[in-house]
Order: C-alpha cells, then structure tokens, then sequence
C-alpha cells in the first residue's frame, strides 16, 4: 500500500489527480487497488455519504440526555464546553485527545459526553473518533457495530465514509475503531493518519480523540503530537499524584489543555444546581408539574422534587 500512497502523492503534486478525501474499497479477492481507484470523494461530498443511525445508548452508558439538560453531569460538560471553546477563540484547536494515565478512570466516557455536549450546539458538527484499538467502547456506548471503522480505513479496505456514522436527530458524529489489529502503534504511525488528522477539521470544528491511557501504552503520546491539544481525566480516589506526573512526563508534547476530575459522588454535583433550576415530571393524566428547589429555613437545599 505505501507504493500506492506514493503514487498518489506524486500525483497529487503534479496535479494528476485530486487529494484523496475517502479511501475506496480493496479490489475482491486481495490485492492492491489501482492508482486510479484509489481516487477518493471530495471531502464536501464525504458527508452526504456517511450511513445515519438511530441514537441507541444502552441505559446504563451513562451518556448525558440532551432531553435532561439541567442535570448536573449536563451541566459540567457544558462548563467544559465553554472553556474549551473560550480557548478556540484565542488559539486554533480543532483536535483533541482525551486520555489517562491508568485504565477505569473514564476517559471514554468523558470523551463521549464532551463529543455529545459540543454537538448540542447548533450547526456544531463534531466527530468523535475511537483510535483506542486495544479496549474500543465508543461502538458499545452508541449501539453500533465496531467495523468498519478507522483502522479498516487506515489499512485501505473501505472509503474514508464508511468509516464514519452519523447519530440522527444530533450534530455528532462517530467513528468506531474498526478492525482489530495486532499492531495498534505501527498503524497510527502511518503518514495516513496524520493526513486524516489534518483533513477532517474543514468539516468539523470539534473533533474528539479516545486513546489508550498513557501509562499502558505510547499511543495516546503519538496521537498528542498530531492534535491540538490533550485533555487528562483522573478520578477521584483512584488516580494518584505519581501516576498523573508520570503520565504528564510520557507526553511528547507539552499540550495538555487541562484536567478533568471523574468520579464525584452525585449527590455533591446535584446539590449545586437545585436551588436555580426547576425540575419537570410528567403526570399521569399527560400534564407537566414543575417544582423549584430552593433552600429551606436551615440554609440547606430543599432537596430532591417532589415526584409525586
């Protein structure tokens, strides 16, 4: 393939041929594609191409509920959001790769939630890419199959839209690992990679990495120096001091955008927002009761709503 890849550029350079956009399927039976099918879609067709699903995450994902949007994990993701955001108006930052230093810290799921909350905005198109090729669970999080995706992509079998899925009714969109490979380093050490990397931002402002923690494998360090910036997740009473300072000297570059705390007990996120947001259930005979939360005599919050 790297012959093929060589061509293409040569060609491209001379005019020959457009840039490759997507990558079209491998020929039946084996072998390498010819120069001239290995002509791609322009990238501002890519999008009319890619397969829409149904939003389907499992109840217990824990993905944020764009239907609850003053529930307190909505919440702190759109704090993220803005500051994230804040900091795109003063640099330019397209990619990012959110990682850890250890596994079962919730980098997955504050990759998602992150994805899912900038694509609640509107006109926001944002990817959520799975280049974790050793654990992937972005397929699992949003009920999809895991290939094809982006090593099936990157090893040269599919076009660059069959590795992508759009969630229906949003602005996300994802993409699952693919394939799984033997050697996840050496793919993402493919000029192929950073070519994408530096292609897809003129479709989305936002694009979301999920990689391997740093700590247990080098592929989240690569990935940082072809993105914009890296976002740590550590979690409360699971991630030490040794392992952050360890994982922070493992990067290549010093790009580490921030760090976001994972594992705060419930009751002290909620407690936060009760006394300025009304809550909403609906009745039995179709109607809506609404009750504000505000503090009692004691100074405390009044509590949970009254469900009845």
């Amino acid at each position: 393939m790297s012959r093929v890849h060589d061509a293409l550029r040569r060609a491209e350079q001379t005019g020959a041929v457009p840039p490759p956009g997507s990558r079209p399927a491998a020929p039946a039976g084996g072998g390498t594609a010819a120069p001239v099918a290995e002509m791609e879609l322009n990238l501002t067709d890519l999008l009319g191409q890619v397969q829409e699903v149904p939003f389907r995450a499992a109840t217990d994902s824990l993905l944020i509920d764009v239907s609850r949007p003053h529930e307190a994990p909505m919440e702190e993701f759109r704090t993220l959001r803005t500051r994230l955001n804040h900091m795109k108006t003063l640099q330019p930052i397209h990619t990012i790769v959110v990682t850890s230093a250890s596994p079962a810290e919730g980098k997955s799921l504050s990759a998602a939630n992150l994805a899912l909350a900038q694509a609640h905005l509107a006109g926001n198109m944002t990817l959520l890419a799975d280049f974790d090729f050793r654990r992937p669970i972005v397929h699992t999080l949003f009920g999809v199959d895991r290939s094809p995706g982006i090593t099936d992509y990157l090893l040269g079998k599919i076009p660059l839209h069959q590795a992508l899925r759009k969630i229906s009714g949003t602005n996300l969109y994802i993409m699952p690992a693919g394939e799984a490979v033997i050697n996840p380093l050496e793919l993402l050490n493919l000029r192929e990679v950073k070519q994408m990397l530096d292609r897809l931002p003129s479709l989305f402002p936002w694009i979301v990495l999920d990689s391997p923690p740093l700590l247990f494998a080098a592929d989240a360090a690569l990935l940082g120096t072809l993105c914009h910036g890296t976002l740590l997740v550590v979690r409360i009473g699971h991630t030490t001091i040794d392992s952050v300072t360890r994982a922070m000297q493992s990067l290549c570059n010093n790009n580490v955008m921030g760090i976001v705390v994972n594992g705060a007990r419930r009751g002290e996120l909620y407690s936060k927002y009760t006394y300025y947001h009304s809550y909403y259930t609906p009745k039995e005979d179709g109607q809506r009761h609404a009750r504000v939360d505000v503090e009692d005599d004691t100074g405390e919050p009044a509590g949970e709503p009254d469900r009845s």
